[in-house]
Parts: C-alpha cells; structure tokens; sequence
C-alpha cells in the first residue's frame, strides 16, 4: 500500500514504523525537519519537509493514488481539514486523530460531513483501556480474546515459584494453557520445551480464561482485588476527564489532583460529583493528606513519564492495590516492568493498535501491543483462502517468533500442537515479536496485498 502520515511526533513515528515493516510505501510528513531526519534515520520510508495542509504538497505526493492518508498532527483542526483534503483529492481512505473532549459528542457528524473514515481519540482509548482494567477484579495483568474465554496472563517468577529452574517441558501448568513468551531481562523470547524459567523472568501464559483464574488463586496463592471504590487520579488531562466520567458512571469515588488552576475550574464545571484537588501531585504531604494510600486504584497521567514511575514506586509501598502509570516513551514500559509495578499504559501504542484494527478490517479482532510495542498478540479469524487451514502446524514452517496460542472453533478452546488443524472460520490468537510481524499476513492470506486485501479490495496500488 501507498500510505500518507502527516505528523512526525511519537504517533506519526510508531506507524511509520509499524507500516514500513508491512513492505508497504510510506510517505512522512511534517514541517519539523528534525522529526523527519530522526524517522529517516531508523525507518525505510521517504520524508517529506512540508505543511500538510498544502493542496501543492499533498497533490505532488500523489494523494490521489494514495491508499490511506493519516493525520496526526498536534491540532485537531488540522487533522481534520488535511483528511478532508485528502479524500477530496482522490485519497481512498482518511484517519484523523481528534482529541479535544468537545469534539467527542460530535465525532459521528465530523465523519460523515469531512468524509473521515476512521477517528483516533489516544486519550478516549487510553480511558478504555485503563477503566476496563482498575475494574476488574483479578490481582494479575490478564488480556481477553475470543469474546472473553481466551486470557492471556502475565506475572512475575520469585524465588518460591516451583517452575523456576526447570525446563517448560518438565512443568506442569493449568489445564489448556501454554506458556508464549518469557521477558528476561528486558529481552523477549519465545520459548521452547527446553527453555530454563528463572527467579525473576516474566513469564505469558495463553489459556482458557476460567482455567487461567483457578491458577492465580491456587497455584500463586494470589487474592483477587478488593472491589474498586475509590480511586485518585494523579493529572487532570483529556484522558482524567474521559476515565472519571466512565468510573463515576460505575459508581466509582473519584479525586483529581491538577495544578493548572484554571484546569481544575473547567474539571469541577464538567465533572461536579468528582473531588478536584488544586495542588503538585508530587507532594507527598498532600498525597497523605488526601489518604491515597486508601485508595483502591491510582492513576498516574502527570505529563512526566518520570513523575509518573516515581510516583507509583511510592504509592506501591503505601500499600496501594492498583497502580496504573501512564508513559508516553515506549522505552519506559520496560522500566516499569523491571519494577515490578502493576501496569503501564502507552497512548501511542493503544492508538496505534487502534488504527492497525481498522486498517486490518474485519478479520483482525483485536491487537495489544506489550512491553513497548516489541510483541503483538493478534486475534485473527481464518479464512478459506488462508495458507494456515487445513494442514497440521508442523508442516507450515511458522517461524520461531510466531507462536498460536490458542484456537477456538465452536465456541471451544483448543491450546495447539504440532498435529492441531486449523479450520475456515476459526479465531486463532497469535503471539508474535515485532521483527516477524510481516511474517504473519502470508500464513493468513494467500493475496500479495495480505490481510489488508478486504478493506482495499479492488483498489490500484500506488506502486
């Protein structure tokens, strides 16, 4: 595909990356020319120095050949008038990121009225994410696929657990499962039957969900969390005002702590049945005043990725049960893991997983992105036309950074072998490092455009 990034900040980088690893051509654009030669350095793509919104720019860049145009720039209004532009000139499709919470109500009428295709709300998305997780109940990090039954679940080896210093062959784990992946330090593998778990290791493990849970409580002896009640947030940004209007509307005591003081007036106004705090989050003095170690979750969205990790550090040793921290450098979120805090969320990689689902149709269900982008876990429907059905694993040749962790065929989980088959229409969930992510679309689909065949089906590529 021929695809057009407007924007060269930390969103326009991680999918200039990510599409250039797809074989696709991608065109960077921005009028900082120090982004652009940072891009250049690392990415294969061509780089444009240039205003976006330039009818000239976008017209000698072929937009109308273009197969998908994203705008990210810092300004809502920007992204949505280059989107208009482009599809006015013959782009196929257009993705904007809009953020400002004014715009949310209106979201579906800017769609049909600027032609936008798709819209990429960061800190909506991060809200999601974060809300769906302090809510749950379960004491580790567990993702859900398959509508629920699939769980992908992550904790920490220590010096008690049984399966250190054994080979995984030798282990015996919770029924239908498989361990995937093993972070040691900082470095991901995917392992085989005679891999060595350590004290300390990371491990992932991809089952059926129920099965996934009995072990948390038994095997790990971990309690569940106590129901969330009250939660502090440590930032009073778009993504505090999205997360406390979903936690409130779950009946959930929310504290905002803001130092902008005209920033905490326009949360009291928008949000009166929370308690907005006009002070510096790094206050420890304030902190305890306001009982935070009382707190059943705490979420760090100071604007520092540094405030945030130090900040987490302390409220772990007051005893703080959930500690989501919000970090926008992907570096950092192996930090967090080395910690051993609870949970960091990255705004980039949540939109960009949000714009690769789109982009992927109806056949990519869902995609998280771990340990800073550096391993995907995909939730794929086979189709007829796959080279993966019909044929036992072993003789497929997957290579070694790709493991399916589960199948799902009639509403039933299958943890695969090298005998497994894999039928049309079956959810398969993938987990797979990043360098061998454009290894995955051949074993799906047989057509040289791959997985992004359905959403362009039809359509002339610009190269």
């Amino acid at each position: 595909m021929y695809i057009i990034i407007v924007g060269a900040g930390k969103l326009g980088y991680q999918l200039s990356e990510m599409f250039s690893l797809k074989e696709n051509h991608v065109a960077l654009v921005d009028i900082n020319e120090e982004a652009l030669l940072k891009a250049n350095s690392s990415i294969d793509l061509l780089t444009v120095n240039a205003n976006g919104m330039n009818l000239k720019v976008l017209e000698e860049l072929n937009v109308n050949s273009a197969d998908m145009l994203i705008a990210v720039t810092s300004k809502d209004e920007t992204n949505m008038l280059i989107a208009n532009l482009a599809k006015k000139l013959g782009c196929k499709k257009v993705i904007a990121r809009i953020r400002n919470p004014e715009h949310t109500s209106q979201i579906k009428f800017l769609k049909e009225h600027l032609c936008i295709d798709y819209v990429s709300n960061p800190e909506l998305e991060v809200a999601k994410e974060i809300g769906k997780n302090i809510l749950k109940s379960e004491a580790v990090n567990m993702e859900d696929f398959a509508k629920g039954r699939v769980g992908m679940f992550e904790y920490k080896l220590t010096s008690s657990s049984e399966w250190i210093n054994h080979p995984l062959k030798d282990l015996t784990l919770p029924k239908r499962s498989l361990i995937v992946a093993v972070l040691r330090d900082g470095k991901m593998t995917i392992p085989n039957g005679f891999t060595v778990l350590n004290e300390g290791d990371i491990i992932y493990l991809i089952g059926v969900k129920e099965e996934l849970e009995k072990h948390s409580k038994k095997e790990l002896q971990l309690t569940p969390h106590r129901k969330t009640r009250r939660v502090m947030i440590l930032g009073g940004g778009k993504a505090a005002f999205y997360l406390s209007k979903m936690l409130i509307k779950s009946g959930v005591v929310v504290k905002i702590v803001e130092r902008d003081k005209e920033r905490c007036k326009n949360l009291a106004q928008t949000l009166p049945e929370a308690l907005i705090i006009h002070g510096d989050a790094t206050d420890i003095n304030l902190l305890i005043d306001e009982d935070f170690g009382e707190m059943d979750g705490l979420v760090l969205f100071t604007g520092f990725d540094e405030e945030n990790i130090l900040l987490s550090m302390v409220a772990k040793k007051h005893g703080v049960p959930k500690i989501i921290t919000k970090v926008s450098k992907p570096n950092y979120v192996n930090i967090i893991e080395e910690l051993g805090l609870e949970m960091a969320i990255n705004p980039v990689l949540i939109s960009a997983a949000g714009i690769m689902r789109y982009v992927h149709g109806g056949r990519l269900l869902s995609i998280s992105m771990i340990l800073g982008g550096h391993a995907e876990v995909m939730e794929i429907i086979a189709q007829e036309d796959s080279k993966i059905v019909d044929k036992p694993l072993h003789k497929l040749n997957i290579p070694t950074g790709i493991i399916i962790g589960a199948v799902v065929r009639g509403g039933k989980v299958y943890i695969p072998d090298g005998n497994t088959i894999i039928h049309p229409g079956n959810r398969v969930v993938i987990f797979c490092l990043k360098e061998e992510t454009s290894k995955i679309e051949p074993l799906f689909y047989k057509t040289k455009r791959g997985i992004l065949n359905e959403l362009w089906r039809g359509n002339k590529t610009h190269r």
